[in-house]
């Protein structure tokens, strides 16, 4: 059965206020450079995930993203994403000296599931990134997140990332998104 279906048009409000305010707050922890904070965000059991993505015939949509398991630009867990933010901060990063500034925009979201302590959300981002004096990158795409309540407050289970680029063209995929 479908959110529209389950619960109340308030219920459904306030379930999307909470999931507004929880990406908000990630997306401003992540330009203000506070990643161990954004780390607090994340469940144990994270999962991280962007599959590469394909130009394909019509026929063969089915197959435009890799799957789980196949190639990926990111498959991370709790571990992995916190190794990647402590080369951050001791300056291990060579993609990030001097670090690079972004801003992340969220748009369209839509709570699509509700079981239990967790709702799944679904919002297109942008995710534009400057660095240096003359490089700059925008990524577009949109995101199925899973937000888990754990002790009272919202925490990010699972991440999945589409880019609607099949090319990548920055210098290298050092954000975080």
């Amino acid at each position: 059965m479908g959110v529209d279906e389950q619960l109340s048009v308030q219920e459904r409000a306030h379930l999307r206020f909470e999931a507004e305010e929880f990406l908000y707050r990630e997306a401003e922890l992540l330009d203000d450079r506070r990643f161990d904070e954004w780390l607090g965000l994340l469940t144990e059991d994270i999962h991280y995930w962007m599959p590469i993505r394909r130009t394909t015939q019509a026929k063969d949509v089915h197959l435009e993203f890799t799957k789980p398991g196949g190639m990926a630009f990111f498959d991370d867990d709790l571990g992995t994403l916190t190794l990647r933010v402590r080369r951050l901060s001791v300056g291990r990063a060579w993609a990030e000296d001097p670090p690079s500034r972004t801003r992340h925009l969220i748009t369209n979201l839509r709570v699509t599931g509700v079981a239990d302590n967790e709702m799944t959300v679904r919002c297109n981002f942008q995710l534009y990134r400057t660095r240096l004096n003359s490089e700059e990158d925008s990524w577009i795409g949109r995101r199925e997140d899973v937000l888990r309540r754990v002790n009272g407050e919202l925490k990010l289970a699972r991440r999945n990332i589409f880019l609607e680029q099949t090319v990548i063209l920055s210098q290298n995929l050092s954000s975080f998104f």
